[in-house]
């Protein structure tokens, strides 16, 4: 299945669509002036440079011959000081540029990274996350060149030819037509080349990112791995993704490296013919040596700058599927987002209502179907039912970290689709079964709930749901370091942090999906006294296996077949005899 899954490569457009080169011109826009500037630096290194040829045809046709060694010290002179123009120019260009291309680098990730946040859980639940963070790392990395020096190089490459056409033709018209000849040639093997090229590039974006998924995902099932025996097989999966890779980018650098070779080649036919037609006018004394050894020098000057454009045409072409990723990404539209006319939520009292709400994860397939209930402020409602019934949907509904099909949810009678997602979110605090731990100290994970939150309301939160006790006996307490993801803290202690992190928020409604899973039964009967310190006046909806967690809550509902099958408290519920009744005596008796 695996092997399925991250084999499978991502749409090829075949045209290029150059609204991608319009709208990576914003990021240009913004260092326009330091580009002009590089720009005219090196425009000043290139048009010192050429004037070196004429200098030395000067030295051959009419100082060396006339002896005259005053000037030609001063010819020597001369060259020297184009050479340092030349080089100081260029390497405070080189300057401007390396630092035009990290901030364009910062403002491309920047803009993904944030158009990241708001994207829905659904766009992470349909795609691999290692395809996703190639995108914000490697090929905003890859294209950031393109973008500065490529394009600067690009005109800059072309005012060199224009300088050496116009040079070719003060020294020489006729010898100058037989350099120009050769360009028509070069352009029908570069159009060839470019329909291959791109197309071959980008399947190694594809491939680059199917294995870029594969492995990021192994690393972090690594534990799963080793517990299945799968490491073999793993390896065979590895092994043939990066094999695609392989082949892919020796097909794609099969066409790159016919770029230079035919460059070469025109430039060496086109030298060729300007010595052949030298010889053959130099004798009847219409070009005289210095002509020839000037023209020559134009000659592959002029020859230079196309090789030039090829190599930035290589890396142009290679980075462009690249570029149509990232935008492609900044594409994907924000489903769940603030309405237009989106108002404040003000501070709630913990009303929730549901109206006739009906939602589904695809399309023909749902999961609730016409759903309604009402819950007060402060009450305490439990979630159960069989897996896969819509018990997280619906607080996760209530979040709105998804839109719904139809219908409404309301808090405090206002629909939440009609306010601010911040507003909403940020007087809620949700503790899911999966406690995702940051890299850093224990204090900052407790602190992402409250940000200004001081060390004191640190440690009251973990004393409440019993997480004081491990911390404390850490050799660095609550500064102590935690890998990624918790890696050194057991599941159990995990979810305690989390509950920190959620009480320290202070949320005025509380949802607790699965929030004790993984916490032994003496730990959670200690932590119960904190569990209804948390659930005072806070309107809460819980989730749990445990349905002895549960018996005290003021209203059980009982999802299954799409909607809410019972509903009332534990007594009223064992007392019909129902689909609840017999899910708790099967835990009883168990």
């Amino acid at each position: 299945m695996a092997r399925n899954t991250y084999g499978q490569d991502e749409k090829l457009e075949k045209p290029f669509d150059f609204r991608h080169l319009l709208r990576a011109s914003v990021y240009i826009k913004k260092y326009a002036k330091q580009m002009i500037c590089a720009l005219l630096l090196s425009a000043v290194a290139a048009g010192t440079g050429l004037l070196a040829p004429m200098v030395t045809q000067h030295a051959l046709d009419v100082t060396i011959p006339e002896k005259n060694k005053q000037e030609l010290v001063l010819l020597g002179a001369m060259l020297i000081g184009i050479y340092l123009v030349s080089v100081t120019f260029s390497a405070v260009r080189s300057r401007i540029m390396n630092i035009v291309g990290q901030n364009i680098i910062f403002d491309i990730r920047r803009d993904l990274f944030g158009h990241l946040q708001k994207l829905s859980f659904q766009y992470f639940d349909d795609r691999p996350h290692g395809k996703i963070q190639i995108r914000v790392v490697n090929y905003v990395n890859s294209v950031s060149d393109m973008l500065s020096n490529g394009i600067i190089n690009v005109i800059l490459e072309c005012i060199n030819m224009v300088f050496i056409v116009i040079f070719m033709f003060m020294v020489d018209v006729s010898l100058s037509l037989v350099v120009l000849a050769g360009v028509p040639v070069l352009m029908l093997i570069m159009g060839y080349i470019k329909n291959h090229q791109r197309r071959a590039w980008q399947k190694v974006s594809n491939k680059n990112s199917n294995l870029n998924g594969y492995l990021q995902e192994n690393i972090t099932g690594a534990r799963v791995t080793r517990a299945f025996a799968r490491e073999d097989e793993n390896e065979k999966i590895f092994a043939d993704l990066s094999g695609q890779c392989r082949e892919a980018w020796y097909e794609a650098v099969k066409y790159s490296n016919l770029v230079w070779p035919s460059i070469d080649n025109v430039s060496v036919g086109v030298r060729a013919a300007l010595y052949l037609v030298g010889l053959l006018v130099i004798g009847r004394g219409e070009v005289t040596v210095g002509v020839i050894v000037a023209m020559t020098s134009y000659a592959a000057r002029f020859w230079q700058p196309i090789l030039n454009l090829g190599n930035i045409f290589n890396n142009f072409i290679n980075n462009i599927a690249y570029l149509e990723r990232i935008f492609e990404t900044m594409d994907e539209p924000v489903t769940v987002d603030d309405a237009p006319d989106a108002t404040l939520l003000p501070e709630i009292k913990g009303e929730v209502e549901f109206k006739n709400v009906c939602f589904s994860y695809e399309e023909g397939k749902p999961v609730l179907d016409n759903v309604s209930f009402s819950v007060k402020p402060g009450e305490s409602v439990a979630l159960v039912g069989p897996t896969g019934a819509g018990k997280s949907t619906i607080v996760n509904l209530i979040s709105r970290f998804y839109n719904l099909n139809s219908g409404q949810v309301l808090i405090d009678g206002q629909d939440i689709s009609k306010v601010t997602l911040h507003s909403l979110r940020s007087q809620m605090g949700i503790m899911m079964q999966d406690s995702f731990i940051f890299s850093g100290t224990i204090a900052d994970n407790i602190r992402y709930g409250k940000l200004d939150a001081t060390d004191e309301e640190i440690k009251n939160a973990a004393r409440v749901v019993c997480a004081d006790d491990f911390i404390s006996a850490m050799p660095d307490g609550y500064e102590s370091e935690v890998k990624e993801r918790g890696s050194l803290l057991s599941q159990g202690q995990k979810q305690l942090i989390s509950f920190a992190r959620t009480l320290i928020s202070d949320p005025r409604i509380l949802i607790l999906d699965e929030a004790t899973s993984s916490i032994d039964v003496q730990t959670e009967r200690a932590l119960q006294t904190g569990l209804n310190a948390m659930l005072e006046g806070r309107t809460s909806f819980i989730i749990a296996h445990r349905l002895s967690t549960i018996k005290n809550c003021d209203k059980i509902m009982y999802i299954s077949d799409g909607g809410i099958t019972e509903c009332g408290t534990h007594d009223e519920l064992m007392a019909k005899h129902g689909a609840y009744y017999k899910l708790y005596t099967a835990q009883t008796v168990a």
